[in-house]
């Protein structure tokens, strides 16, 4: 089970985000989960859906590019457009891209910042001054089997507890298919004291694409026992 304990002394982090991070670390530790869009089936602002959806489809269409996850969030990309003057904020906010080579860089800005709006699954908020740029390329099978070996080296002491994640097959053997990856850089000055950046790598799978259905509810969803659906206390009538 993965625990949301992010590590609020890091020095990027302005004193009002640390406290944000140190609030929700807390909370983990006290063995209760915290409400993240993910779990409350809410749209997944970017980099955040990168940190927790386990599988991405890429359609390439005429002057679009669709990203869709495994639980159906769905993200358009207009192509070699620029970005509106001032772009009504949204939950993923106003994505534009282009090409550099085979590189498919995807600049994101707007997002709607609310009750959940976060960076990670540490809760780290971010601002309407966030900034996100993504650069999609294939890399080499084996390159992308090795990183990921590494990442479970890392994080994960007794091999990773992720397996036919949503009904998915098994990881694809074949090293000679290639492999994705996204470096993601990341500008908010009201969150961190500088930019940053990461890399998510995926590889691909023997499964077919499976059903995850993912709802708003007032139960509760995944590991998570909090609720942000309203309810009513008594009856209309």
């Amino acid at each position: 089970m993965f625990n949301a304990i992010g590590d609020y002394t890091n020095p990027i982090l302005t004193p009002e985000a640390a406290a944000v991070v140190k609030r929700n670390a807390e909370k983990e530790l006290s063995g209760s989960a915290i409400a993240n869009p993910h779990n409350q089936c809410w749209p997944e602002p970017t980099p955040f859906t990168l940190n927790i959806q386990f599988g991405v489809r890429i359609i390439q269409r005429k002057d679009e590019v669709v990203l869709i996850s495994l639980t159906n969030q769905v993200r358009r990309v207009r192509l070699d457009l620029p970005h509106s003057p001032h772009p009504t904020p949204s939950w993923q906010g106003e994505s534009v891209g282009h090409y550099e080579g085979d590189t498919l860089v995807v600049d994101t800005i707007g997002q709607k910042v609310g009750p959940i709006s976060m960076i990670d699954r540490f809760g780290t908020p971010f601002s309407t001054a966030l900034h996100v740029i993504e650069r999609y390329r294939l890399i080499d099978g084996k390159l992308a089997q090795d990183l990921q070996q590494k990442h479970i080296r890392n994080y994960f002491l007794h091999g990773s507890p992720y397996r036919n994640t949503y009904g998915m097959g098994d990881l694809d053997p074949d090293t000679m298919k290639p492999g994705l990856q996204v470096e993601i850089t990341v500008d908010d000055p009201v969150t961190f004291t500088t930019p940053w950046s990461g890399f998510v790598t995926y590889r691909p799978v023997l499964g077919v694409w499976p059903e995850a259905i993912c709802a708003e509810n007032t139960q509760g969803s995944g590991a998570s026992w909090v609720v942000l659906v309203p309810t009513a206390d008594k009856p209309d009538f």
